[in-house]
């Protein structure tokens, strides 16, 4: 999918899409649509094939608009980056997205039982935790993503679960000072975090979904094409030997600020991690090396040159798909190929 420079809604670019397929195998792309002023807005566009593979959207519409206060920034603003995790226990598709409001991206919540139709359940309140010495909701955060089926927390109990990335960053709205880090925590570069929600909680009310405990680091940047900061990136994907989560690998420089996408001289790359089924906080194995780099004019030029960013996985036929935001400015797609051992 490319920008359509005749429609004011996406004339700054097209990426980082979430999915939903229905039971008949329709594809659905919903893609942030980036207007002018870096504004954006989450769209819906029903894929098309070519020979089995997905080669283009039709019939682009409006998912979800920047319509609530809390998502209007003043000069970068609106609704970004959507993940759409199908629940099956729920009976519900939660989309995850960074609203992009007065203070900065905070991330929130909304539901659907169709695909088509979304209700907000709000931004995310995450309980607080004495023993962090901070509450997680002073930062900006971004790359939520909730794991599609049942899992254990640390102690045993059946809960959904969300990987996201709280940045200890003031830089939005106090850039002379820094934050302390969480305790225990060594490190101030972006990592990966996951918090739990209890089975019967969410089963009660959906709206306990936005309000996540536990809270536990997963992983951090450990190689060197992941220096600047990582993210998750679809939801994870249930393989026999655990949890298979794709995320992003960052190097380069933002410059004075992370929120200026167009000052950024970055790399974007995608690795890939394995967390343990019985406990998803647990890293099992992980990628020393990328296994998706900007190779292509569509992903080496653009509003960020150099990025592939990837936000959903699909199952179509006996093949996955990913799909994933090239250069801030297009939507890529490629195939996951397992190799043999």
């Amino acid at each position: 999918m490319e920008p359509d420079p005749t429609d004011p809604r996406q004339v700054e670019g097209v990426l980082n899409p979430a999915t939903v397929q229905s039971p008949d195998g329709t594809l659905h792309l919903f893609p942030r649509l980036v207007a002018e002023h870096n504004v954006s807005r989450i769209g819906r566009a029903r894929v098309v094939f070519d020979g089995g593979v997905p080669s283009g959207v039709v019939d682009l519409e409006i998912a979800l608009d920047a319509d609530r206060g809390w998502e209007r920034g003043t000069e970068h603003g609106g609704v970004e980056d959507p993940r759409i995790t199908t629940i099956p226990d729920l009976g519900v598709h939660v989309m995850s997205y960074v609203a992009f409001g007065p203070l900065g991206p905070k991330p929130a919540l909304a539901v659907s039982t169709d695909g088509e139709s979304w209700r907000r359940l709000g931004p995310l309140q995450f309980e607080y935790d004495d023993a962090l010495d901070t509450d997680l909701n002073l930062f900006p955060n971004k790359d939520v993503v909730f794991f599609p089926e049942v899992v254990p927390d640390p102690q045993g109990a059946p809960s959904f679960a969300l990987l996201h990335r709280p940045m200890w960053d003031f830089g939005f709205v106090r850039s002379s000072e820094r934050p302390p880090l969480p305790t225990g925590v060594p490190d101030d570069r972006a990592s990966i975090w996951i918090s739990y929600v209890p089975v019967a909680d969410a089963m009660q009310d959906l709206s306990a979904l936005v309000r996540p405990r536990g809270h536990r680091f997963v992983a951090g940047p450990e190689f060197a094409w992941e220096a600047l900061k990582i993210g998750a990136g679809p939801a994870p994907l249930r393989v026999p030997e655990g949890w298979l989560l794709l995320h992003h690998g960052v190097t380069g420089d933002v410059g004075e600020s992370a929120f200026v996408p167009h000052a950024f001289d970055v790399n974007y790359v995608v690795g890939a991690m394995l967390l343990d089924a019985d406990d998803p906080s647990h890293v099992l194995a992980r990628t020393s090396e990328p296994l998706l780099t900007p190779e292509t004019a569509e992903e080496t030029a653009g509003t960020v040159a150099n990025v592939v960013f990837p936000t959903a996985i699909e199952r179509i036929g006996d093949e996955h798909f990913v799909f994933y935001g090239a250069a801030d400015t297009r939507i890529s797609v490629a195939r996951l190929v397992r190799t043999a051992d």
